[in-house]
């Protein structure tokens, strides 16, 4: 069971003098999301776990990318050009705009129930943003599937670019607050949500031949439109407000004040990564992003999840990030391995196997670093019994 021990005693005890700090800026989220939120929480009842809101949202997205998965392996679905594969049935958009409204919906009140229940813990922030580094792939992997292939589409090189900028979105705010103390919730999330709802929506009505046309004067299709959106919002809401508020932090003295290579630490794994499987997209002797580019997104954006788990981890708990995370380590001889040797179709196996190493790795670190904190804490991770039982014996 040693072997199993995620969690130091010094995590721990910087857990147990954690307090959540964030700031949240966003006209959306303040004006739109907020008090719509404030009033959903109020019809959920008092005995349901935060983290049992939190963990469904996730559920619901997962639900809605293996579906996808199952009738479009290789985005040819919605692609003119390749009649041989038939669309995805009307319903699944449906379901999508449904799955992905009620996943942030409970995204967002699943903080409020704490609040209500009194059982706010370091746990519950750990368990939302763990789940929410690994719903990153969702958004943009779903959004290529209703654009699809072919000419009104884009490549599937292309759209794991995208997906690679959300990941960095992601961890730059988890970076940022490693920094400075303080979490800046980005801009892009709350609008991405409400985007992509719409987007199923119309999709459910006119049919993936809706999006079949070019913007006139720029001649860019929807897809495209989509990916410049994407790379803007990387570089006016998210990149410049990060860089911003830690050069503000280190002037005021209000941060951590890290040196410059120790503030950097975190930043190094993702780096790695992006690096290794970018460069196996394009040294591939098989061209395997083309040949499985779902499961290529797959195992890149849950080894991104494993390693954005052990920075909230080490932020929250004020510990030092680790500097190169163990799981990259097979990545690593897999890319030299396809570098240097004709591999062919072998690739595939290698993808998968990694996949399937880094998939169980992920979720028995998850599993067990859950355990951890319920036992340190004394809470269950989907119960208020112990902890309501707690405040009834206190009020005694």
């Amino acid at each position: 069971m040693a072997a199993f021990v995620y969690l130091s005693k010094e995590v721990l005890a910087g857990f147990d003098n954690y307090k959540y700090s964030a700031i949240d800026t966003s006209p959306v989220s303040n004006y739109l999301c907020h008090p719509f939120w404030n009033t959903c929480v109020k019809i959920v009842p008092l005995w349901i776990a935060p983290n049992l809101l939190t963990l469904s949202g996730f559920m619901l997205l997962l639900v809605s990318f293996v579906v996808m998965t199952y009738y479009d392996p290789h985005f040819y679905a919605a692609c003119r050009d390749h009649p041989e594969h038939p669309p995805i049935p009307n319903w699944v958009w449906l379901m999508g705009a449904v799955n992905t409204f009620l996943a942030h919906t409970l995204d967002g009140i699943d903080g409020k129930q704490a609040r209500r229940t009194k059982s706010s813990s370091p746990l519950g922030e750990l368990f939302d943003h763990g789940l929410d580094s690994w719903a990153t792939l969702f958004l943009p992997v779903a959004v290529f599937c209703i654009f699809g292939r072919g000419e009104h589409g884009v490549s599937v090189f292309r759209v794991f670019m995208c997906v690679v900028g959300i990941m960095v979105c992601f961890v730059i705010s988890h970076w940022e607050k490693y920094n400075t103390g303080v979490l800046f919730l980005p801009w892009g999330y709350d609008i991405g949500q409400i985007a992509m709802v719409i987007v199923y929506l119309i999709t459910f009505f006119g049919g993936h031949d809706v999006w079949k046309f070019r913007l006139p004067l720029v001649n860019w299709s929807p897809a495209e439109t989509f990916e410049i959106c994407l790379y803007l919002g990387f570089f006016i809401l998210t990149f410049p407000f990060t860089f911003h508020n830690i050069y503000r932090a280190y002037k005021d003295k209000s941060g951590k004040m890290l040196s410059f290579s120790e503030g950097m630490r975190p930043l190094v794994s993702t780096f790695i990564l992006f690096t290794l499987m970018i460069y196996w997209a394009v040294v591939s002797s098989c061209e395997i992003i083309e040949l499985q580019p779902r499961l290529f997104y797959w195992t890149a954006g849950t080894a991104f999840s494993h390693i954005a788990c052990h920075l909230i981890i080490a932020q929250m708990s004020s510990t030092r990030c680790e500097l190169i995370n163990t799981s990259l380590v097979p990545l690593i001889t897999i890319v030299a391995l396809v570098r240097f040797l004709n591999l062919g179709t072998t690739e595939i196996y290698l993808l998968w196997a990694y996949c399937i190493y880094i998939t169980i790795k992920h979720c028995m670190f998850g599993i067990y670093v859950v355990r951890e904190m319920c036992q340190h804490f004394q809470i269950q991770a989907f119960s208020l019994s112990k902890l309501q039982k707690k405040m009834n014996k206190h009020r005694e």
